[in-house]
């Protein structure tokens, strides 16, 4: 519509009066890739006016318009082009196309023109800016068909795993690598010398310690169905990377160690989940090890978190008698024969319930306790309710071992056909749906020195809505600034592939010169902003210092980029003779990490001087604040990396006794969030 409202209101007066403006607009509409949107708008109003708008712009008015504007607007080359391009009677399948096709035709005389702000007055009456007409029409090439967005949403499926360390997560993620067809062969999570490391841990500290110490993401096909895997790290030092990357999950499973059951862990990633009202999908692991019984390790879970379960299915004995799984949705046993160090798929032999060779494959002590557990699951259990999943208030449970691949294959089954499309997310202007014409998304991980090679630095962002392309523009909400997204990749773990389209629920890897922080808004069309992304409260401090001087350049490089990321926070002392940082950790092993790439990433050693303070808040009155209840005692006042007053506690009796004493020093927040989001809150 707001193409037919500009083409029809160039008439001579107009022309003649503001012919910069005029090679604006042109500019603006000849420089789109898609040009013929512009020449489809102005064909259409020359057939429908005639010789009625020809008589009416004269040559020498169109050439002032200037060189290419002229052009585009001469009545020769739009007729021209609407003879050789378009074919009016079939308008393009595009919204712009079918607005075309369905608008009225406007004289001239309907038009009019103000001289002071150029305003002219659309089909439908109302008058708007020529800036506004001009993005209105880009907003409009922009947008994507409704079929193919809604097509492409519904192949996208993402989740993100918690569980307590050791539970088997890195494991449980390259087994379902292996079943989605991503790898060929499995790695193992504590390496031997010359076996293959998982996939997932591409860090060399990862692969030393077989432990997960950095999220990633695993984009791969199976079934259909585009899957992206949001791998966490398990260690609770480590939290507050899990809590960003949950942010950019849809789904989420939890992996339980059958043998401990609900571990600190799991219990506080748990609540985020529930906080962000996530679908929950239960994996109990290790049955292949002595095991709790499996009716109390569902019984854990509907009295501690108050979260009704599903068995899907229920395990045939524990230990060394695991043989296999009864799948209640489809009635049938799966037993399984085990391969060679788990690096393989398992060979499955399906059997349907009921029939009589069951009975001489599975031992009879076990098939006489199966058959008992089967009629009480079929008696006491909740039907398997969609909308409970979806809303979090139900969990489908599965049973199985990661390591063997037993049960794997039909937990990845079953997620892709219960798990929920990409969701819609919360932003200022309300809920951003996935089917939103235009572009959204927000960055939610900051990676340096992925590619060794290149010491480079990848911002992880969570497409929410649109359609992406290669190559296009996007704002930055946080400063308005333009950006080109030119080098877009597809994530596998440290593996990167270019990437030409992306939609809601994908992930995409940018290489970030320093543009982006993490919770930044990225958005095409009207302005949008989603909810920063809060740090949460450290609890160890120390001074991060380098003993070599002529280091300094490496080493204010590392600290820029490593505290860049977020994986430990940075605080500096509001003495100005003081410029060592202050490195600001939730557990020790962070610490550890920092010193660890420091070395291995920016040869820079460093030593640090610990702190002794527990508990950290900021000041939300800001500076003024501290100026009104002047001297503070008990606590150490210093700034974070927007300059905003910080205040560290031995313990949070002190800060109890300070909010009582000076009671004028206003709210302390125990977590932070970018500037704009803070002011927000």
């Amino acid at each position: 519509m707001a193409s037919i409202s500009v083409v029809s209101s160039l008439s001579p007066g107009f022309l003649q009066q503001d012919p910069p403006q005029i090679c604006s607009l042109c500019r603006s509409v000849c420089g789109n890739t898609r040009p013929w949107k512009f020449e489809l708008a102005a064909g259409r109003i020359l057939k429908a006016q005639g010789r009625k708008l020809r008589d009416s712009t004269r040559k020498s008015e169109i050439r002032a318009a200037g060189g290419v504007e002229r052009r585009a607007l001469s009545d020769l080359a739009v007729e021209s082009l609407v003879a050789e391009r378009i074919d009016l009677s079939t308008p393009q399948d595009s919204i712009l196309g079918q607005d075309i096709a369905e608008a009225p035709v406007v004289e001239l005389s309907s038009v009019a023109v103000n001289d002071s702000e150029s305003e002219l007055s659309g089909l439908d009456g109302s008058e708007k800016t020529l800036s506004n007409l001009v993005a209105n029409l880009e907003d409009e090439s922009d947008a994507v068909s409704p079929e193919l967005l809604a097509r492409e949403v519904s192949r996208r499926r993402n989740f993100a795993i918690i569980s307590h360390p050791d539970a088997g997560k890195t494991t449980l993620t390259e087994k379902l690598l292996l079943y989605g067809g991503a790898i060929h062969e499995a790695g193992a999570v504590k390496a031997r010398k010359n076996a293959r490391h998982a996939t997932s841990d591409w860090m060399e500290l990862e692969k030393q310690r077989g432990i997960s110490i950095t999220s990633t993401a695993l984009v791969f096909e199976t079934h259909g169905r585009q899957i992206t895997l949001l791998d966490t790290p398990g260690h609770q030092d480590f939290g507050e990377d899990t809590y960003r990357t949950l942010a950019a999950a849809d789904n989420a499973v939890m992996l339980i160690d059958a043998g401990k059951g609900l571990e600190p862990q799991t219990r506080k990633l748990f609540e985020v989940v529930r906080m962000r009202k996530l679908p929950c999908f239960t994996f109990i692991n290790k049955m292949d090890r002595p095991a709790l019984e499996p009716l109390e390790l569902v019984d854990q879970i509907e009295k501690e978190f108050g979260l009704a379960t599903y068995p899907v299915n229920w395990p045939i004995g524990s230990g060394d008698r695991f043989i296999g799984v009864y799948h209640r949705p489809r009635n049938e046993v799966h037993l399984f024969t085990k391969e060679k160090h788990g690096t393989k798929a398992a060979s499955t032999q399906i059997i349907p319930w009921g029939d009589d060779s069951l009975e001489s494959l599975i031992p009879s002590e076990l098939f006489a306790q199966l058959q008992e557990e089967v009629e009480m699951l079929n008696e006491l259990s909740p039907p398997l309710d969609m909308e409970k999943i979806h809303s979090g208030d139900l969990s489908p449970v599965f049973f199985g071992s990661a390591m063997n691949n037993f049960g794997v294959e039909l937990f990845l089954e079953s997620f892709l056909e219960y798990g929920i499309t990409p969701k819609a997310h919360e932003s200022d202007l309300g809920e951003v749906d996935p089917d939103y014409p235009h572009f959204t998304g927000f960055v939610f991980k900051l990676q340096a020195n992925m590619d060794p090679k290149h010491r480079d630095k990848v911002a992880f962002v969570r497409v929410c809505s649109g359609q992406f392309t290669r190559g296009m523009k996007v704002q930055l909400a946080r400063n308005g600034k333009t950006i080109a997204l030119t080098r877009p990749q597809k994530m596998f773990a440290q593996d990167r592939t270019t990437m030409e389209t992306g939609y809601a629920g994908d992930v995409i890897g940018l290489n970030n010169p320093n543009a982006f922080c993490i919770g930044d808004t990225l958005f095409c069309g009207p302005r949008r902003l989603f909810p920063g992304i809060p740090s949460f409260s450290p609890e160890l401090f120390s001074y991060m210092r380098n003993p070599n001087p002529s280091k300094y350049k490496q080493f204010l490089k590392g600290i820029t980029e490593l505290l860049g990321e977020g994986a430990v926070q940075v605080l500096y002392s509001v003495d100005s003779g003081r410029t060592d940082p202050i490195l600001a950790a939730v557990g020790q092993l962070q610490f550890e990490v920092v010193q660890y790439r420091m070395q291995a990433e920016y040869g820079v050693e460093t030593t640090l001087e610990p702190l002794g303070y527990s508990v950290a808040r900021w000041v939300t009155g800001g500076w003024a604040a501290l100026e009104k209840v002047g001297k503070l005692y008990n606590c150490a006042t210093v700034k974070d990396q927007w300059g905003r007053p910080v205040l560290l506690f031995r313990n949070d009796w002190n800060v109890s006794q300070l909010l009582s004493d000076k009671p004028e020093i206003g709210e302390l927040a125990p977590y932070a969030l970018p500037p704009e989001e803070a002011l927000k809150k």
